[in-house]
């Protein structure tokens, strides 16, 4: 009996390289640019300020301050959570991705960002993370 495996990874593997070619994930000049305050901004206000805003739970605990992009970009106590253009390094998307201590993940005890958020979180980092 023969495995289907080798099918389904060469499957996967044309998959990517098809999206790829189409310009899906792309980073390129081609890629659209995500705007911090029209992509960004919306997804922070609605999943993160609740609680990373002074008096908030995770502005106490961490001094994340996610208000505006100055405080988002001046990080925590602890340090920068945002590093542009290397959004696997961010701490930022580490927590929202879930590739840290479960204790740190975010949102606490409430839905996971949407694949789509998170990704359009990585791609602004990925693209600089621009004041934009």
């Amino acid at each position: 009996m023969t495995s289907r495996r080798p099918f389904a990874a060469v499957f996967r593997t044309a998959a990517v390289a098809a999206a790829l070619a189409a310009g899906f994930w792309s980073f390129g000049a081609t890629a659209q640019e995500i705007n911090f305050k029209d992509d960004v901004a919306p997804i922070i206000e609605l999943r993160c300020l609740e609680c990373h805003q002074p008096g908030g739970e995770g502005y106490e605990a961490s001094g994340l301050d996610m208000r505006t992009y100055e405080t988002l970009m001046k990080g925590t106590k602890h340090g920068p959570v945002v590093i542009p253009g290397n959004a696997f390094e961010s701490n930022l998307t580490a927590v929202i991705d879930q590739r840290t201590d479960p204790a740190l993940w975010m949102p606490h005890n409430k839905k996971k960002l949407s694949k789509c958020e998170r990704l359009m979180l990585r791609f602004w980092i990925s693209q600089g993370a621009k004041n934009n």
